[in-house]
This record gives structure tokens, sequence and C-alpha cells, in this order.
């Protein structure tokens, strides 16, 4: 509860500024609406944005879940393999050069109008900080240790099982934070090309009839479910690795 009151003090003071400067200088509503005027359409409107809160959810997540199936894997490979590493790393490098929304309208014409399209999209613009977090991670073990594991006849498997892998977890929890930030952009930027439901599509459709109201409503939602899966990831990370540094110094500082 006392961690909660800096980001709500935070909020209450961003809305009261948000509220004096539409008063103030007597802004319109449809360049800024004021905030009980997006309290009132977040409640009027609830079940139709929840409905649409929903789908965004879901490819999110979606999207988030298969960057960490893909992006774990590919990250052990290029650290066990130094031809690997040449041959993959310049390309995913590369990947990350092209822009997602330029590539969205392709991958809708190869995979069509259904959610599978919206899953990918999320997850090329996800998975990238789970790679590099991960490999990062990986290559953090030090010699001695490897020599340990070594001298202790290790197999492959339990090389990286029990010595590369837990080394490897505070990296790869940062990874996850920043790609599942990711993947909320990435859910949006996906609706924004042949998509009929979701929180994107409810931006084009709030900026296509001027409807400011609607458009603070959505981005106060996806803001929401950024900071909900940031925390939550968060949450696990405190769970899943309690005896490392930033973890126990976090809990210190308390």
């Amino acid at each position: 509860m006392r961690d909660a009151a800096y980001p709500f003090a935070t909020f209450v003071l961003f809305v009261i500024a948000w509220y004096g400067a539409a008063v103030f200088f007597d802004i319109p509503p449809y360049l800024l609406p004021r905030p009980e005027a997006v309290i009132e359409r977040l409640v009027g409107d609830f079940g139709y944005l929840m409905r649409h809160t929903w789908v965004t959810t879901y490819e999110t997540l979606g999207g988030f879940f298969l960057s960490i199936v893909v992006g774990v894997p590919l990250a052990f490979l290029i650290v066990s393999s130094r031809v690997l590493d040449k041959a993959i790393m310049p390309w995913l490098i590369l990947s990350q050069t092209f822009p997602k929304v330029a590539l969205a309208p392709l991958i809708v014409v190869w995979f069509g109008l259904g959610i599978t399209p919206k899953i990918l999209i999320t997850f090329l613009v996800a998975f990238f900080p789970i790679v590099i977090s991960t490999v990062v991670g990986l290559r953090s073990m030090e010699r001695e240790m490897l020599e340990l594991a070594t001298s202790m006849r290790a197999s492959r498997f339990q090389l990286f099982w029990k010595f590369r892998f837990p080394l490897a977890l505070p990296s790869l929890f940062s990874g996850l934070k920043v790609s599942v930030a990711f993947a909320v952009v990435g859910a949006v930027i996906a609706e924004w090309v042949g998509a009929t439901e979701g929180l994107g599509y409810l931006l084009l459709v709030a900026n296509a009839n001027l409807d400011t109201t609607l458009l603070f409503a959505v981005l106060a939602i996806l803001t929401v479910i950024g900071v909900v899966l940031y925390y939550g990831v968060e949450i696990i990370e405190t769970r899943a690795i309690p005896w490392h540094a930033t973890v126990r110094l976090k809990d210190a500082s308390l």
C-alpha cells in the first residue's frame, strides 16, 4: 500500500494539472476533454470498452508468451554455438530496422484477418528484448563456475539447467518487463490493419470521428493494461529470484 501511494499521488497531480489546463486555457472538448468527461465515457460504455479490451489483452498475452517460447530457446542456441551466433544475430538485429507497421499488411495478406496475424505482429515487436537479455544472461557465467561445472562432470543439459539458466534469470526478467510493454504496443499496431475489434481499432474509430473523449478513454485503458502486466512480471520476478541483488536491495530500501 505504501508503494502504491507514490504512483497514485503522481496520478492525482496529473489529473489536477490536466483539469486546470483545460479550464484555465478554455480548451475546446474536441481538443482536450476534461477528466470527468473521460470518466463518464468509461462508465457509460464500460461493457463495450471491456469487450474490446479483452481482445487486445488476449493478443498481447498471446504474442508475449509466443516471444518467450521462441526467444528463450533461440537465445540458448545462439549462446551454445558460435556458428549460430554469427549466422543468426546479424539477421535478428536487421529485423529490428524494419518498421512493424510496414510489415503488418503483408502478414495480414499471408495469414488472413483472424487473431493469428495480430498475435504474430505482437510477437515480432516483443521477442527481440527477450532474446538479447537472455543471451546476455547466459553469457554472464564466470569462468570459475564453468570450470567447477566441468570438474563435476556436468552434462551439457546440466550445465544449462543448473548453472547458466539460474544466472540468466535476472537478465531474462529485465527483458520480460521490456517485452510485455512492447507487446501492448504491438497489439495496437496489429489492430490498425484489418481489424474490426480491439482497442487499436477503437483508436482508429475515435480518430476518424474526432471523438477525443473515446480516444482518451482507450489510452487510459491501454495504460492500465501495460502497468498491470509490467508489475505482474515484476511480482513473478520477486518470487522466482529472491536471492538476486536487485530484489534484495529493493526490499532493503523499503
